[in-house]
């Protein structure tokens, strides 16, 4: 057993995006791939030898061969241990617990979040620093520097260790301890919320459907929902992790989980019906016949937490990221907290939660959490809206719309074109970039743009600045319109349009979510020339 230091050359494409480097499987498997990424991470973290470390993934294809080069690599920089979930597996949230509950130097988690898995799907990985969230920009920066210059990478050469079973082994000087992934996140959830008011509205007849998508929670949310809150067997489906889940695509929304919303339709039989994705890290939410955005979710929890346990002394703030809806900022005027809008990537977030500036924190793309992790938590949302379901005793459709009563509704949505060919998507932005002078001022449809800028945001703990985050139109009644180009996918671009009109007196304005917005879809459209540029008539997905 000796370390092995490999010559290797530099690939240009290591470029992590707002969540980790991401591409298809094939581009992983190339030789010294992975491991030029990983030395690099390993290079830009030290010093880690002798430093307990966090490894493991979503279940995707790739990932127990990633992980057993990640160990290799890790015992030759003179890591202590690791801890690295059951098959490999940890959730996103569950990483990040692991890591501040056992004061870990960071951890690396093999995802590529909500996008498909398979031989000839995509895979990823992404560093979380010491405080369980994701490593900031200044760090993949660095990384991405230092991996052009890369010209050699160390490695045990070892067998493979049993990722199986549970308990110690060592590879080389390194101590390897395999941990059950569902315990220390299952004890987190216990502390949070009612176990024993969720236990006794099952008790009572309470039906739902949680739909874990054959990708990571399958295991937490059986062993939270069914054994130990005891919901029906058979109340999670697709529960079993499979390398490419099953062939569908793991992202919770009204097109991909379209089983669990047929589910909740009609005269259903289930009060609530709720998803998750790849890696654990988003939710959606359902009652019957009703879908609540993800935006309206965050402002309900943020108006509500101080009913549950772990939040029973209130909030600190709340943050959402620029692209989600208003809808949270009217509960912290109300609350007489501070609310912060952030650029989109859950990194932004962290230096808030850890500041104590904010206890609650959101995205629109189905991404909420709270400050007992660092990273967005799809089953915790869920174990958080059936404890409200469990004290309010109501249905979600009518929480929702007490809600609208008191607060306002917001209409919201978002149109997604993806696999837009990148050039085609990158002019499209630079020609709005262009327009934003002229734009300022005109009225459409009755809608005068009262402001328009490409999204800058100052950190107000590090004072660090991030441009170029979006660009938003702002007009004069409230409702905006945001154009952003997504870095979640693995081909082209993915060109996000985001829709929002506030409605202060819900009864004065009633109708469908497309059809109220209809005069705003069309404004977005003709102004950034989307069917023209892209070709596209009709968004891939509306949600």
């Amino acid at each position: 057993m000796k370390i092995q230091t490999i010559a290797t050359q530099p690939f240009n494409d290591q470029k992590p995006g707002t969540s980790g480097l991401r591409k298809k499987v094939k581009i992983f498997q190339q030789p010294h791939y992975l491991e030029n990424f990983v030395q690099s991470i390993f290079h830009i973290a030290s010093p880690i030898a002798g430093q307990l470390l966090v490894v493991g993934g979503d279940g995707r294809y790739y990932n127990k061969q990633a992980i057993q080069i990640i160990l290799k690599m890790a015992a030759a920089q003179g890591v202590a241990k690791i801890l690295v979930g059951q098959n490999g597996l940890l959730s996103t949230p569950a990483v990040s617990a692991l890591i501040r509950k056992q004061k870990a130097a960071g951890g690396l988690i093999l995802s590529a979040s909500h996008n498909p898995g398979g031989p000839d799907e995509d895979f990823g990985i992404k560093f979380n620093i010491q405080n369980g969230g994701p490593a900031p920009t200044s760090f993949t920066e660095a990384v991405y520097k230092y991996s052009n210059n890369i010209s050699s990478y160390k490695i045990l050469e070892t067998a493979d260790i049993d990722l199986n079973t549970l308990g110690p082994s060592k590879m080389g000087d390194m101590q390897i301890e395999v941990v059950d992934p569902v315990s220390n996140y299952a004890a987190l959830m216990a502390h949070l919320f009612d176990f024993n008011r969720i236990k006794s509205m099952f008790d009572s007849g309470f039906s739902m459907r949680f739909d874990a998508m054959h990708a990571i929670t399958g295991p937490y949310a059986v062993e939270i929902l069914e054994n130990v809150l005891g919901a029906a067997p058979g109340t999670v489906i697709n529960a079993v992790p499979l390398e490419d889940f099953g062939g569908g695509h793991p992202d919770p929304n009204l097109k991909h989980a379209h089983e669990l919303v047929k589910l909740l339709s009609g005269n259903s039989a289930h009060s609530f019906g709720a998803a998750s994705d790849g890696d654990g890290d988003r939710n959606m939410i359902l009652g019957q016949n009703f879908f609540v955005t993800p935006s309206d979710s965050l402002a309900i929890m943020a108006a509500n937490a101080h009913l549950l346990p772990g939040y029973k002394n209130g909030l600190s703030g709340v943050a959402r990221s620029m692209p989600t809806s208003t809808a949270v900022d009217k509960v912290a005027e109300k609350l007489g907290i501070e609310c912060y809008e952030t650029p989109t990537g859950w990194k932004f977030f962290g230096n808030l939660l850890d500041d104590n500036k904010i206890t609650l924190c959101g995205e629109e793309s189905f991404g909420s959490g709270s400050d007992h992790v660092r990273e967005k938590d799809g089953l915790w949302a869920v174990l958080f809206w059936l404890n409200l379901l469990a004290i309010k005793k109501q249905s979600v459709s009518r929480i929702v719309t007490e809600h609208w009563a008191r607060f306002g509704r917001n209409y919201y949505c978002r149109h997604d074109y993806e696999a837009i060919d990148s050039q085609v998507a990158n002019d499209l932005m630079q020609y709005l970039l262009q327009s934003l002078s002229e734009l300022q001022g005109q009225t459409f449809n009755n809608y005068t743009i009262e402001m328009c800028d490409d999204f800058s945001y100052t950190d107000p703990v590090d004072n660090s600045i991030s441009d170029h985050q979006g660009i938003r139109l702002l007009f004069s009644d409230g409702s905006r319109i945001v154009y952003r180009l997504s870095g979640t996918g693995t081909e082209g671009a993915t060109l996000r349009v985001y829709i929002e009109k506030f409605e202060p007196e819900v009864s004065l304005q009633s109708g469908e979510t497309q059809q109220v917005l209809a005069d705003l879809i069309e404004i977005a459209n003709n102004i950034a020339q989307i069917h023209t540029r892209t070709g596209r008539t009709d968004p891939d997905v509306i949600t």
